[in-house]
This record gives C-alpha cells, sequence and structure tokens, in this order.
C-alpha cells in the first residue's frame, strides 16, 4: 500500500496565505514578484498557493520552507547596492535570520 502524499488542510492553506501576504507586504514585494520567482502561471493568489501545496505535497512543511527561504534569499541578492550594515540596523527583518529561516529550524527541530 502506497502511503498518501502530505496535504494542507484548509484551515493551513488559510494560514500560508495569511503568511504569504504578510511576507509580501514586511518585504514590499508583490504577488508578481512571487509569481516569478515559483514560476507559476498567475499572480491570483491560488494559483501561488497550489505551486506550494505542490512543493509540500512531494517535500513536506520542510521543503516548503526551503523554498520559501531560496525566494526570500533571492530576493535579498536583487536589492540594490545598499550598506548591508546600515540596512541590517535600520530593517528588522534584516536580523540575524528572517522569520523564513526561523520557520525552517524550527520545522527542522535545531
Amino acid at each position: 500500500m502506497q502511503a498518501s502524499a502530505p496535504s494542507l488542510s484548509p484551515e493551513q492553506l488559510d494560514e500560508l496565505q495569511s503568511l504569504l501576504k504578510d511576507w509580501l507586504r514586511l518585504t514590499g514585494r508583490t504577488q508578481s514578484d512571487l509569481r516569478r520567482a515559483l514560476r507559476a502561471g498567475s499572480i491570483r493568489m491560488p494559483v501561488l498557493l497550489e505551486e506550494l501545496h505542490r512543493t509540500y505535497s512531494h517535500q513536506g512543511a520542510a521543503g516548503l520552507a526551503e523554498r520559501l527561504c531560496a525566494i526570500e534569499a533571492q530576493w535579498l541578492a536583487e536589492e540594490p547596492g545598499e550598506d548591508a550594515d546600515f540596512a541590517a540596523a535600520n530593517d528588522p527583518l534584516a536580523n540575524s535570520m528572517g522569520q523564513l529561516d526561523l520557520l525552517l529550524q524550527e520545522i527542522r527541530g535545531e
């Protein structure tokens, strides 16, 4: 008997959507930016959630967190040549670890 792929409940999808909206707002990004990073077919939130749900189904929570962390790292690398020390001192999200890095650590049990 083959084990079924993990699936997010409707409540977890709602929480993921809320997390994404907060994350986009805090990072100054848009759903269009997220669509490009995910290589999704549309900027509509249900399509973005479907793409992330697919990641979760194949790789579990750790895979989902790793994908979001990779997107965050990609976005940080795209930032204009701002002085890193100045940015870290003035941006609460730029402290030692981003919120997604903390989530990944929690999932991994580190």
